[in-house]
């Protein structure tokens, strides 16, 4: 029953055998009196951008228009199913989604032109093979197959995988894509919905459940999709998740993707960390929702293009935000100096303070995407937070831009914070977390990190008994309640000394080198690793001899008479814009919020606070060393007596992780 057309010579080995696999499917269907299905194939062209090349007697029909899509591993079938309120999705959604969880070789191939070579005739398709595809063909375009994902999946569209080489056959749910250009194609039509969904709204009452209670709904609650958000053949957020049986301190669970961004491909990883598998599971699929939406642009709002001279005060200017000392632009071939002359892109942010609109350069809201034009500074996810309403998404990105914040004046400014008499916690999580630091060899100490802003912020410390590999551990929390700001800050703390030793073990010469030359400090998770040498000890000496400590219900005993205690969310954010407005800063916030995200009753955004001291990774990229703010926010807050001089900074890489 094989019967080959003709294929040209010069066709690629992909198109060969997708028009094999149509003809013999074309067959088939006359053989059985019905219509022939189309085969489109899939990987072999950039469909997340401009394709390198195209041969026109390689044109095949659009794979959003075939039901059958041939790949080199597997035949995909759909999507198909789903009910009248199904989200519509094609086989170009498929295929952008595909691509994405490709290996870092097949997407480089296909995304930057990498020269690639074929090898002989591929893949095979037998007969066995064929009829496999057909039946299952037939299956699908009868409505007889169904799909019995359960909760939110089950509401999406489908897509079957037929491995080619076991013949196995797996269906999963397709995420629709957004930016799709066949059916959510960027008309004016919908690029001014996306403009209108993109804008956060005015901002309004949100009910709380108790004075104490910041968030509407546990993670538990969010309807997510959660095999559509992570599956091998289309996942939104990867192949999967994955747990770690083995952390004595709590229960990991998480996942990565491949992003693109300023250089290349970057492993992006989501996790979860709480005390239970099924919470910390919940809890990644919202940190990677959270990392999809900030690290590029997922809707169609406009973007404006123009230089900050020509837009004036209707925009942020983004060095209030802080940007590198000259020899780094002098020496970095990736940046260059902001030139407010130069046309840069900018997105629409509300300003919380000011009530109004304002344009923010979109280098500091997307933080994995950028142009040449705009390479001034690199962001990173400060400031980004996700919520059930935009007040909540709002109120814990500033949170967050206040605890980085504070970090960064207690270390560069080598400032003597008191320390937090872990006895006088109440909490017991706070003692069971303390337990299990000291079986893991740490004791384990907090201190109020709190500059010129009331709000609780609370540093951690474990320090290594023998003083082995994994020496020191920072991490820190913010909040409304204190005791919550010190469960957060030793909960962070929890995750990372079980791996630390291995991971300074893993690279003691690179470490002990950075100890000697800080310049060699280039990434992330350099600053972390490089605490873990016992010879940094001697940086840390203002933590490791506190000024003195004191009970929290002392430390904090002013702030429990001002914070708010309504059942308004808004009382509480508008509290923490008026703290930021006068310390002098502006409130920004930018609606980052994915169709996907809206329609699982999510909100995004990243807010900004320019003037607060921003987090960056890598010494030579260390904005915060050279703003007006590190050296006034202890003077204004009475920690010192003058301003201070560069000789009384710490100079040396901060070890926030």
């Amino acid at each position: 029953m094989t019967t080959t057309a003709p294929v040209p010579v010069r066709a690629a080995p992909l198109e060969a055998a997708r028009a094999d696999l149509e003809t013999r499917l074309a067959a088939r269907a006359a053989h059985a009196g019905t219509p022939p299905p189309s085969v489109s194939r899939m990987g072999d062209t950039n469909v997340l951008g401009a394709p390198n090349s195209s041969d026109a007697a390689d044109e095949v029909a659009p794979s959003s228009l075939a039901g059958i899509h041939l790949t080199a591993q597997a035949v995909l079938l759909g999507p198909w199913g789903g009910g009248p309120d199904t989200e519509p999705a094609c086989g170009t959604c498929l295929a952008m989604r595909r691509q994405r969880l490709r290996t870092r070789t097949e997407r480089d191939a296909l995304e930057t032109g990498a020269e690639t070579m074929t090898a002989g005739r591929w893949p095979a398709l037998p007969d066995h093979t064929v009829d496999a595809v057909w039946q299952t063909h037939r299956l699908i375009a009868s409505g007889a197959a169904r799909h019995t994902a359960p909760g939110a999946d089950g509401t999406l569209p489908q897509v079957t995988e037929l491995d080619l080489e076991t013949l196995r056959l797996r269906t999963f749910p397709l995420v629709p894509e957004p930016m799709c250009p066949h059916c959510r194609p960027p008309t004016g039509a919908a690029a001014r919905r996306a403009a209108a969904e993109a804008t956060v709204p005015p901002l309004r009452s949100r009910p709380k459940s108790r004075p104490d209670a910041y968030r509407s709904r546990r993670p538990a609650d969010y309807a997510l999709p959660v095999k559509g958000l992570a599956n091998p053949v289309c996942g939104v957020l990867g192949g999967g998740t994955w747990t770690d049986v083995t952390s004595p301190t709590t229960a990991p669970v998480a996942g990565s993707v491949f992003m693109r961004g300023y250089a290349g491909l970057t492993d992006v990883t989501w996790s979860g960390q709480a005390n239970s598998f099924a919470r910390s599971r919940n809890l990644a699929w919202l940190e990677g929702l959270e990392r999809y939406a900030g690290t590029h642009r997922r809707h169609r709002a406009p973007v404006v293009t123009a230089a900050l001279d020509d837009l004036g005060d209707r925009a942020l200017d983004p060095r209030v935000c802080g940007l590198y000392a000259p020899r780094t632009y002098a020496g970095d071939p990736m940046v260059r100096p902001f030139d407010p002359a130069r046309p840069i892109p900018w997105v629409t942010g509300w300003s919380l303070r000011d009530e109004r609109p304002v344009l923010v350069p979109a280098r500091l809201v997307y933080y994995s995407a950028g142009t040449h034009a705009d390479n001034f500074v690199f962001e990173c996810s400060n400031g980004c937070a996700t919520g059930g309403s935009p007040e909540e998404a709002i109120l814990f990105g500033l949170l967050e831009l206040i605890e980085r914040d504070a970090f960064l004046l207690g270390w560069y400014g080598n400032l003597p914070l008191p320390e937090i008499d872990l006895a006088s916690v109440g909490s017991p999580e706070v003692r069971a977390m303390t337990a299990r630091a000291a079986l893991q060899g740490y004791d384990v100490h907090v201190f109020d990190n709190r500059v010129d802003l009331p709000l609780p912020v609370v540093t951690g410390l474990a320090v290594r008994r023998d003083d082995g590999p994994g020496t020191l551990a920072f991490a820190a929390g913010a909040s409304f309640d204190p005791e919550t700001a010190v469960e957060s800050a030793l909960s962070e703390i929890l995750t990372y000394i079980p791996h630390l030793p291995r991971q300074v073990g893993e690279r003691p010469e690179e470490l002990s080198l950075m100890a000697t030359d800080f310049d060699l400090v280039k990434r992330l998770p350099d600053h972390a690793a490089l605490y873990g040498l016992p010879v940094m000890r001697q940086h840390a000496r203002s933590y490791l001899e506190p000024p003195r400590t004191a009970p929290l219900a002392e430390l904090f005993g002013a702030w429990e008479g001002q914070r708010p205690r309504t059942t308004d969310l808004l009382d509480d954010l508008t509290h923490l814009r008026d703290l930021l407005a006068g310390a002098g800063c502006d409130v920004i916030a930018v609606d980052q919020t994915t169709p996907e995200q809206r329609r699982m009753g999510l909100r995004t955004v990243a807010t900004l606070a320019p003037g607060l001291l921003p987090i960056d990774f890598g010494w030579s990229r260390q904005r915060a060393l050279h703003m007006p703010r590190l050296r006034t926010a202890p003077f204004r807050a009475g920690l010192t007596q003058a301003p201070l001089q560069e000789g009384e900074l710490r100079r040396v890489p901060h070890p926030f992780p």
